[in-house]
């Protein structure tokens, strides 16, 4: 059964949406980022904590981690400061 939908590993990060976890204040230095990012196929990249195995357990029916996937979380306010750079589908 082929996906889809599939992540291209070769894909590159090409612009940040919203604005830096610095500006946010959601960081204390550099190794603490969450962020959010359009790579250049025109998906996007989320970078947050990794709750995958603390959530797994209680997820909604019809919510699914499928081998490959993690559920991560990002600060609210990472994802609105984004809200102005998401295009409308």
């Amino acid at each position: 059964m082929t996906r889809r939908w599939d992540a291209d590993p070769a894909a590159s990060l090409v612009r940040r949406l919203g604005k830096s976890p610095r500006e946010l204040g959601t960081t204390n230095d550099e190794s603490d980022c969450p962020d959010v990012w359009q790579l250049d196929n025109g998906d996007i990249a989320v970078i947050g904590r990794d709750l995958t195995d603390e959530y797994r357990s209680r997820l909604p029916e019809g919510v699914h981690i499928s081998r490959g996937e993690r559920l991560v979380i990002i600060p609210g306010k990472t994802l609105a400061s984004a809200k102005p750079d998401i295009p409308d589908a």
